[in-house]
């Protein structure tokens, strides 16, 4: 099915991309740190077997992500803004029935929607453990070395690969480092009060975000499937989108 693309003013005007393709019950999916809606969601086939299977899935450019607005003054980074453009999202698209879904940045955004007046039928964490919900000073630090060694940094340093990334999906790195700012943590007792049915979907070798069983356990609806691959790769496979499908079709 042909992707559509389309432009939605976020709820301070800021100036989103949004990707879509299929018919049917509407699930809205986030993308993970320095991606986009092509990368994660497009490029490898999980958007069209969601269609396949009759979804209509809205894949947004995260704010300083993709093709949407990436501004670089700090006033256009209020704390929790990739929440605030999901939920004006939601809004606009009105649908009483409607799943959500995210991998890593994307997941946690999903969690934090969780909480935030977000009422998915069902919701999908990728890429995500119950320690990549809380401390993410740590990874946030790490993010904003990568940005600072952009120019810099020599294969073999930890860094590389993240800014090897960054750089192939031409981000922005003033408007990054800006983002990267706005991000807060969910403590256990928070993520344990989530109630929505939640898959958690994570490569079998990634714990980059932390332990993903440890995480559906402590869910009061959450089921752990693990797919091959590591956080990079795991996105890769055909077995994420065969998942996907499989728990919102269910």
């Amino acid at each position: 099915m042909p992707v559509k693309t389309w432009n939605f003013r976020s709820f301070d005007g800021t100036n989103l991309k949004i990707h879509e393709t299929g018919e049917g019950s509407l699930v809205i999916l986030l993308h993970g740190l320095f991606s986009n809606a092509h990368t994660n969601w497009i490029k490898f086939g999980h958007a069209a077997a969601l269609a396949a299977a009759g979804f209509r899935v809205v894949m947004p450019d995260l704010r300083a992500h993709g093709e949407s607005e990436a501004p670089q003054d700090r006033s256009a980074y209020p704390d929790d803004v990739l929440v605030e453009d999901a939920l004006a999202l939601i809004a606009y698209l009105d649908q009483p029935i409607y799943d959500l879904g995210g991998f890593s940045l994307g997941a946690r955004t999903t969690a934090k929607l969780l909480l935030s007046g977000a009422a998915p039928r069902r919701a999908i964490l990728a890429g995500m453990g119950l320690e990549g919900l809380a401390g993410w000073g740590k990874r946030q630090d790490f993010f904003l070395k990568a940005i600072a060694l952009k120019d810099t940094a020599k294969r073999g340093d930890q860094h590389w690969m993240a800014v090897q990334f960054m750089k192939s999906q031409k981000i922005d790195a003033v408007a990054a480092a800006c983002l990267l700012t706005t991000f807060s943590d969910l403590e256990p007792q928070q993520v344990a009060s989530i109630t929505a049915e939640t898959l958690i979907l994570c490569g079998s070798e990634d714990r980059d975000n932390g332990d993903p069983v440890k995480l559906a356990e402590l869910l009061a609806a959450g089921q752990h499937v693990a797919i091959p691959g590591t956080h990079m790769s795991s996105v890769t496979k055909a077995e994420m989108s065969q998942e996907m499908v499989r728990f919102l079709a269910g």
